[in-house]
């Protein structure tokens, strides 16, 4: 068993989603979003830090999955988007826990099954596969998608016998 926090990273709304995996089977855990709602850029990462490491105390999860940075058109907003993450990863690392990083489209591939899937199509999949009665949030969606590509990886990894995700925190899952 396993807890998983998933984080979709923005510089003025970072989603979040908590999952569990037990076996092949992934349980809601929950998920919102971390609105910064400041103007100024430091303000906002020390909002987001604040927000994750408060999430991390709350459901004291096993290991963090975030999605890549992606180059977008505005290289401004691309660098943002990186300090976001990096706050994220960092009250990761101060509790030791694990940092995995998959990119937008893996995500999309893996929970719907193209890497050119719409946000609503996330936002369906993530629903069905966690047997949701409504769908989350846009943000939230995104992260319960990205813990999940998490679990989908471990378990591939586990079936074929590769160590490399399945210990977190120093114990096997």
């Amino acid at each position: 068993m396993a807890i998983i926090l998933g984080i979709d990273p923005g510089s003025r709304v970072t989603g979040y989603g908590v999952i569990r995996q037990q076996g092949r089977q992934l349980l809601y855990m929950g998920s919102g979003c971390i609105r910064t709602q400041v103007d100024d850029l430091p303000s906002r990462l020390q909002r987001i830090y604040a927000g994750v490491s408060e999430i991390i105390t709350q459901y004291q999860p096993d290991v963090l999955s975030i999605e890549q940075v992606f180059m977008a058109k505005n290289a401004d907003s691309a660098l943002k988007l990186g300090q976001a993450r990096g706050v994220a990863i960092v009250a990761a690392a101060n509790q030791n826990i694990p940092v995995f990083e998959y990119a937008a489209r893996q995500v999309k591939q893996t929970v719907v099954g193209t890497g050119s899937a719409e946000k609503s199509q996330v936002q369906h999949m993530v629903k069905s596969i966690l047997k949701l009665s409504a769908s989350p949030q846009s943000d939230a969606a995104d992260a319960l998608a990205i813990a999940i590509t998490y679990c989908h990886f471990n378990q591939n990894l586990l079936r074929v016998g590769d160590p490399r995700l399945v210990l977190t925190r120093g114990r096997l899952r």
